[in-house]
């Protein structure tokens, strides 16, 4: 089970609940905070913009950016959605992990960009999926954390 990967297509299917929760988090402000890795391997934290499209969780660069050369390097990111003006943080807080794959193919490149109409040029990647966490209160008493790994069932921790 170590090291499985899922597309955003698997947890739509696996846990449609928490995954229309993430798309409602991620669809309520355009940026968000995407984390990689630097090449001497500490954090870099930068705003960005995500797609939830054709089954796919996408993330769209500027060129060259150094977001784009942390990626190649190791695809390894961290994303969180925008958690919103005040303190309300309607619907939780939601991360999301895995790894960021480059999209090479032009035709595929194309379709995005007919369906997204990004500033061009840009780099795509797709993301292969390793966990999504949804954080949140509930009844003002608990913190409830869920917890999805691709090939588990949803764990859910509750604390007072």
């Amino acid at each position: 089970m170590a090291g499985m990967t899922a597309n955003w297509a698997t947890i739509t299917e696996a846990e449609p609940d928490l995954a229309r929760t993430a798309e409602e988090r991620f669809g309520a402000f355009t940026h968000h905070t995407l984390a990689t890795l630097r090449k001497d391997g500490s954090p870099r934290t930068t705003g960005l913009e995500v797609r939830f499209l054709n089954g796919e969780l996408w993330l769209g660069m500027m060129p060259n950016s150094l977001k784009v050369l942390d990626l190649r390097r190791d695809p390894r990111f961290a994303l969180q959605a925008n958690p919103g003006e005040g303190q309300s943080m309607g619907g939780g807080d939601v991360r999301i992990a895995g790894r960021a794959i480059e999209v090479e193919d032009p035709q595929q490149k194309a379709a995005y960009g007919e369906e997204v109409e990004p500033p061009e040029p840009f780099h795509l990647f797709r993301t292969e999926l390793t966990e999504v966490v949804r954080t949140y209160i509930e009844d003002d008493k608990y913190l409830v954390v869920q917890i999805w790994q691709p090939g588990k069932p949803l764990r859910t921790i509750k604390r007072t």
